[in-house]
């Protein structure tokens, strides 16, 4: 089993495309959007429910370089 997690990137100016295919290559996400908003990106990640989410994040994720601010959405029942 594993936990379903919404990240919202900002990336700083002029780096949205090669924070986007550095994701791509660590092969992190189930799903990757260019959004409009305060936020530049949008994925969809799958973690394994024995990781704690946010090691996880900051050690799979948050050291790409080119991101500036990250926002975290848990989820919980689908519907």
């Amino acid at each position: 089993m594993s936990s379903c997690v919404f990240i919202q990137l900002r990336c700083k100016p002029g780096t949205t495309y090669k924070v986007a295919e550095e994701i791509v290559l660590r092969e992190l996400h189930s799903e990757l959007y260019s959004t409009s908003g305060e936020y530049d990106l949008i994925l969809k990640i799958y973690i394994p429910r024995d990781q704690d989410v946010g090691k996880f994040i900051n050690d799979n994720l948050l050291d790409i370089e080119g991101i500036e601010r990250s926002l975290t959405t848990l989820t919980f029942n689908a519907f």
